[in-house]
């Protein structure tokens, strides 16, 4: 007689059971907001990457906000490094598909991860991918056959980045710089900022301009951020930048 709490296959079946893989989340309409225009969406379930999904303005989009998707914290970083970029006229994301040979003959498919159009017109794709994964001689030998196989109608120029090179403090700086030059601006606090720390001699810290500013440290703090992003300030990306961060002036 088998006892009732023996569960069938409870000896062998060491594993977890093998569950059917989640389908790509899908965002639905927003008002207000257009959607996510790529060819190809990346936000799936991941172990190994975090997807990220985020709304940016653009000229090209008439400053109306857009749903952006990329596959990596890095891609996303990438993303918006660009739009606080005052050069920047359009980022897109997985904008186009294209097949390439594949150094072993085979024909394989690619999407890119992300198109930036500047100001002047130039069209750049760009390709990020982890440095372990760069120094590897196949990979860059399938950068090349990406490259070769790139539609010239698409783009001027290819890069290849080292998503390494985005610490996560850069990540984050990016993050919030985005998300104030883009959605939070406030010209008239950015202006009497920069002239303050022009004027100042003895600016070090960023809460040196509390001292001369007649405006809350908050105000200042996101002007400081909005001025670093337009590269008028300087700071370390590679640190959190907060009140106490060391800034200067760069002369722009």
């Amino acid at each position: 007689m088998n006892d009732p709490l023996d569960i069938d296959h409870d000896e062998w079946a060491y594993h977890l059971p093998r569950l059917r893989a989640a389908s790509k989340v899908e965002v639905g309409d927003i008002h207000g907001v257009l959607p996510f225009s790529g060819v190809r969406n990346p936000i799936t379930a991941s172990s190994v990457s975090q997807k990220v999904m985020l709304t940016y303005r653009t000229a090209a989009n008439d400053w109306v906000p857009r749903v952006g998707a990329a596959e990596s914290l890095a891609e996303a970083a990438v993303a918006e490094e660009a739009l606080v970029s005052p050069s920047i006229h359009d980022v897109e994301f997985q904008p186009v598909k294209f097949d390439y040979e594949y150094p072993s003959g085979t024909r394989r498919s690619h999407t890119i991860d992300l198109r930036l159009t500047f100001g002047s017109g130039l069209k750049r794709f760009v390709f990020v991918r982890n440095r372990s994964s760069l120094v590897k001689p196949w990979v860059q030998e399938e950068i090349d056959a990406i490259y070769e196989a790139v539609p010239r109608h698409e783009a001027h120029e290819f890069i290849t980045v080292d998503a390494d090179s985005y610490s996560r403090a850069r990540r984050e700086n990016l993050r919030r710089m985005h998300r104030l030059v883009s959605f939070q601006r406030d010209q008239c606090a950015d202006e009497l900022v920069f002239k303050a720390a022009n004027s100042l001699k003895t600016l070090w810290r960023m809460s040196d301009l509390h001292q001369v500013l007649d405006l809350p440290k908050n105000q200042i703090f996101q002007s400081c951020m909005r001025l670093i992003a337009q590269q008028r300030l300087g700071a370390d990306f590679d640190a959190v930048i907060c009140q106490q961060s060391r800034i200067w002036r760069t002369g722009a």
